[in-house]
């Protein structure tokens, strides 16, 4: 299933976000403008897919402020920045603080529209694997701590042999622990489920 992907524009100039609505909407993309970071807070909920548009100079909270506040709240939207000022320092600390691109005012239609496009791939590719880690992580939940043990070793690349002595059972109990940890892994290859423990201990806690 296809999750729709929005654009949301926060800019304060309402002339901006009117020709911005436009130009993204002429390419078939859905669009949300609001004319604060508020207004935005306001209306936005968790994981909704998409992109965000950011004005950096805004009253009340910036745009520099807004995207440190989604970051705190985990809210993995990809962000675009965009200014009128040409504040190289600014362009860093955005791209330091996670921007995707950062975009002067006047633009290229066609530079901003890339950068959207290249931002909703990204969140894409993001949500993909988010899925593919929610799922390895409940087919974990499934393995006994004996099976854990040995899936861990297994993974090490130690022979059932290495395993069954280190924990004092036989070969054949060994065998048949891995098959139960494929199985539940619904791993297809030994390759695919060292993949997974990879991914699996790169999301544990530090």
């Amino acid at each position: 299933m296809t999750i729709e992907a929005t654009v949301f524009v926060v800019d304060d100039d309402q002339a901006m976000r009117t020709s911005l609505k436009w130009l993204i909407e002429s390419t078939g993309m859905s669009v949300q403008t609001y004319e604060s970071a508020d207004a935005f807070l306001a209306n936005y909920y968790p994981g909704r897919a998409g992109c965000l548009l950011l004005d950096v100079r805004m009253p009340g909270m910036s745009g520099l402020e807004l995207q440190g506040h989604l970051a705190r709240e985990s809210y993995h939207l990809p962000v675009i920045i965009i200014t009128g000022h040409g504040d190289v320092a600014m362009a860093v600390k955005a791209m330091k603080a996670g921007a995707v691109d950062f975009i002067e005012k006047p633009f290229h239609d066609e530079d901003l529209l890339r950068s959207i496009r290249r931002a909703l791939d990204f969140d894409q590719k993001h949500r993909s694997n988010q899925a593919v880690r929610a799922a390895i992580a409940a087919r974990l939940a499934e393995l006994t701590p004996r099976e854990h043990e040995v899936m861990a070793m297994v993974t090490e690349g130690k022979s059932n042999k290495d395993i069954a002595a280190s924990l004092g059972v036989s070969a054949k109990t060994v065998e048949a622990h891995r098959a139960r940890v494929m199985e539940k892994m619904r791993a297809d290859s030994l390759a695919e489920l060292v993949r997974m423990s990879l991914i699996a201990a790169a999301d544990a806690p530090a």
